[in-house]
């Protein structure tokens, strides 16, 4: 995905709350949204380089978003609502071939008490249901997801195990927005309890999959499948 961003380049300050940080852009102090709720604390260190886009839209609060942040040299998307539509892009282009062969994707379906972000249909009416989350946890090489307790997670996962068992496709796929990621596995440290439903979802029959992406200022895509550990 190209990103079409009036882009700026500065540096982290600091992140007083979970929506907002303060980045340095050449001297000026500007105020940012940070489009991620999660903690963020290995990226988010003050004096790293980030990227914000500019929004001046009078309705906005701020006029900036937090977009990208280095760590180690390379650029980590940090953009939690982006990974929907990189799915989106790579289904319809068949670079996750897991899901491939599916002739209709629908966005944000509604499946008894939940909204999973794809429903994919193929030619015999078969329904696939995906729900992706966005991974921005680096340790050592490999990728964890979530960075903090998510009880939204764990309720989404308890409806692909529904779907699952009546008689419905349903994979869970973790998006890792950062190139240098040699695999990916649930954070058992930081939220044991979703660990263990990824590993009750497995068992039910939910495809657990995790791709990453070449991330640069101006695209991010998905690439190329990495390995699961539970």
């Amino acid at each position: 995905m190209i990103l079409n961003y009036d882009v700026s380049y500065g540096t982290f300050i600091s992140r007083p709350n979970r929506f907002i940080a303060y980045i340095d852009i050449n001297g000026e102090t500007i105020i940012s949204h940070v489009p991620n709720t999660g903690r963020l604390k290995e990226l988010l260190i003050p004096g790293a380089p980030v990227i914000v886009s500019r929004h001046p839209a009078e309705s906005r609060k701020t006029k900036y978003d937090l977009r990208m942040v280095k760590k180690n040299g390379a650029w980590v998307s940090i953009d939690s609502q982006l990974p929907n539509t990189l799915v989106y892009e790579a289904i319809y282009n068949n670079i996750i071939k897991e899901l491939s062969g599916y002739t209709l994707i629908k966005k944000e379906v509604t499946y008894q008490n939940s909204r999973f972000d794809l429903q994919l249909t193929d030619g015999n009416g078969q329904i696939c249901f995906v729900e992706v989350k966005g991974v921005t946890l680096e340790k050592d090489g490999w990728s964890y997801f979530p960075d903090a307790p998510t009880e939204r997670g764990k309720k989404h996962i308890d409806e692909l195990i529904y779907a699952s068992k009546h008689g419905y496709k349903a994979a869970l796929l973790f998006v890792v927005q950062f190139e240098k990621a040699e695999g990916f596995s649930p954070n058992n440290v930081t939220d044991p309890d979703f660990a263990s439903k990824v590993k009750e979802a497995k068992n039910a029959g939910v495809e657990i999959l995790s791709y990453r992406c070449f991330v640069t200022p101006d695209e991010v895509r998905i690439t190329d499948k990495i390995p699961v550990r539970l």
